[in-house]
């Protein structure tokens, strides 16, 4: 299966394309397993009563139609490309349909790479809505605007697609540091298209949010905060419109971990994260209702654990073609220092905070 390969000038080369050892998911597992903390993170759900994880249900199928992107950021978890080759065979894509079919679960969610590049993307949104179920598109913007795509963000529109794009900041400087030059005007670009279809406008009934991860090894500031500060400038400065901004904390997975590791921060970095674990988050997270579905049909408690190659609990249904609801709905969740990630400070998902 082939993606198109139109690509935004890219900040860096993947880790896969430049050989480097973090390519492989077992070097990034050992890289953090050698760190030494107070407490491994079980222990850190073990005393807080929650202990083992479990899943509470299927509400969310994230789809992850693989790694082949049109930009290289610098701090990508998947560690995506131009260069990546890896997408979605269409008999996978054929088994999450089934899977959605014979199931209820109410939302999806589409990711990658730059999902919308996949050549069967508009495929699993057309049967999403046929059958009823609410459906998220995860963008970078600037793949909205590659050679074919010219009638994308109408199709979205008229399919109601929620839409949550990445944007590493409002500013050029520090979004083409991480994207490559020219990445954020093509972001206002695609952003001002998606204004003009009612995308991010009251009462329009499509949802924009955008989606930032922080520039450094440092947690994400106060998600209402930020929100309002950036409601702004993008208003003022370009005329832009949303309706909410996540924050997400930057996982030690893919590229980013290669940034802590060129830095020597890798373990001052994890120590944050586990010193800043927040016992309230762990009702919500992300894991608890949602299942990932990787590019080769595997099955994963959420997309971070999908890069690592942490697989779902020993026992549970391997892939999505052996999809047993009833196994899966209150699965273990396989846990590990990078999920500090997501319970440290006010908490972190593909939805925002938690708290």
């Amino acid at each position: 299966m082939t993606a198109r390969t139109d690509a935004q000038p890219s900040a860096t080369g993947s880790l896969r394309q430049r050989g480097h050892p973090l390519a492989d998911p077992a070097a990034q597992r050992r890289a953090l397993a050698d760190i030494a903390l107070p407490r491994a993170f079980g222990e850190a759900v073990t005393a807080n009563g929650d202990a083992p994880m479990r899943a509470t249900g299927i509400e969310v199928l994230q789809i992850n139609l693989g790694k082949f992107c049109n930009q290289t950021c610098r701090h990508c978890h998947v560690d995506a490309g131009p260069d990546r080759a890896e997408v979605m065979p269409s008999e996978v894509v054929d088994a999450c349909l089934a899977t959605l079919a014979a199931t209820t679960i109410p939302t999806v969610d589409i990711t990658g790479g730059a999902p919308e590049l996949h050549p069967r993307f508009r495929d699993i949104v057309v049967e999403a809505q046929r059958l009823g179920r609410h459906t998220i598109e995860r963008a970078n913007l600037t793949a909205l605007l590659v050679a074919g795509n010219a009638d994308l963000p109408a199709f979205l529109a008229a399919q109601g697609v929620e839409i949550i794009a990445s944007l590493p900041y409002y500013l050029a400087k520090q979004t083409d540091a991480q994207r490559g030059a020219g990445a954020f005007e093509s972001s206002i670009t695609a952003l001002r298209l998606l204004n003009d279809l009612g995308y991010g406008i009251a009462g329009s009934g499509l949802a924009l949010h955008l989606m930032l991860n922080p520039v450094g090894a440092y947690l994400p500031g106060n998600q209402e905060s930020l929100e309002r500060d950036w409601r702004g400038e993008l208003g003022r400065r370009y005329g832009i419109r949303f309706n909410h901004l996540y924050t997400l904390t930057n996982m030690p997975i893919g590229r980013f971990l290669e940034f802590l590791v060129d830095r020597g921060s890798l373990e001052e970095y994890v120590h944050l994260l586990a010193r800043s674990f927040n016992p309230s988050t762990v009702a919500n997270v992300m894991c608890r209702s949602t299942l990932s579905v990787g590019w080769d049909g595997r099955l994963y408690d959420c997309d971070f654990n999908q890069m690592l190659e942490i697989g779902c609990e020993a026992g549970a249904p391997r892939t999505i073609g052996e999809f047993d609801a009833t196994a899966l709905a209150r699965r273990r969740i396989v846990v590990g220092p990078h999920c500090y990630g997501c319970t440290a400070g006010a908490g972190s998902s593909c939805d925002g905070s938690l708290v």
